[in-house]
């Protein structure tokens, strides 16, 4: 990552002075796996303290292994799934992911294979699962290096905060900001959530 964050810095000014503020890189990645996809739908629109605590309870809920499987989802009914505090709607979600996995609709062996644009597309399949969450997938999952996530809130506050925008950006004048970035842009989205000091998506 030493070239990435080396980069970045003679890339971008703004980029460089948070990269000297923030320090080393230290990303924590996730498995590219069911769990995570689970948790990263969970962490929708929710604060990551109050998502965390829900999350916790379902897969306490859930199994006593180390990583959750679809199966055990699907062995719960609506109510059981509901009961760690899930919405109605994530439920449905959730459940959803588990059955297209389960049947092979989503292949996540395969999809390491797929490009960028093939893992977005092939993880749209699934109700609740949008640009975002495939965004936070090929980042922390999957370890791919050039992910932009312009429809992330605390990369556009950042940005905003950075680039003394008057509002936050739109993904076309984020993409723009971000064209010097290529092709380390995970880096930068990392470095922009810790100029927040807050944790990002996963």
């Amino acid at each position: 990552m030493r070239r990435a964050v080396l980069h970045l810095k003679r890339a971008d000014p703004v980029l460089a002075g948070i990269i000297e503020r923030v320090g080393p890189y230290r990303i924590l990645y996730a498995e590219p796996d069911f769990e995570t996809l689970v948790r990263s739908i969970v962490l929708q629109q929710l604060s990551g303290k109050a998502a965390k605590t829900i999350f916790a309870r379902l897969k306490g809920a859930v199994t006593r292994a180390s990583r959750m499987r679809p199966e055990e989802i699907l062995a719960l009914s609506p109510e059981a799934l509901r009961g760690p505090g899930l919405s109605t709607q994530k439920a449905r979600y959730v459940r959803d992911l588990a059955e297209k996995v389960q049947a092979g609709v989503v292949d996540l062996v395969r999809i390491s294979r797929l490009s960028d644009a093939e893992v977005i597309a092939h993880l749209c399949q699934v109700k609740g699962i949008g640009e975002w969450t495939a965004h936070m997938f090929l980042l922390f999952g999957l370890r791919r290096p050039d992910i932009l996530a312009t429809g992330d809130l605390g990369i556009r506050t950042a940005v905003k905060k950075a680039y003394r925008m008057r509002a936050l950006p739109p993904p076309a004048r984020l993409a723009k900001v971000a064209a010097k970035w290529h092709p380390y842009c995970s880096a930068a989205c990392w470095y922009l959530w810790r100029s927040l000091e807050d944790q990002p998506g996963l």
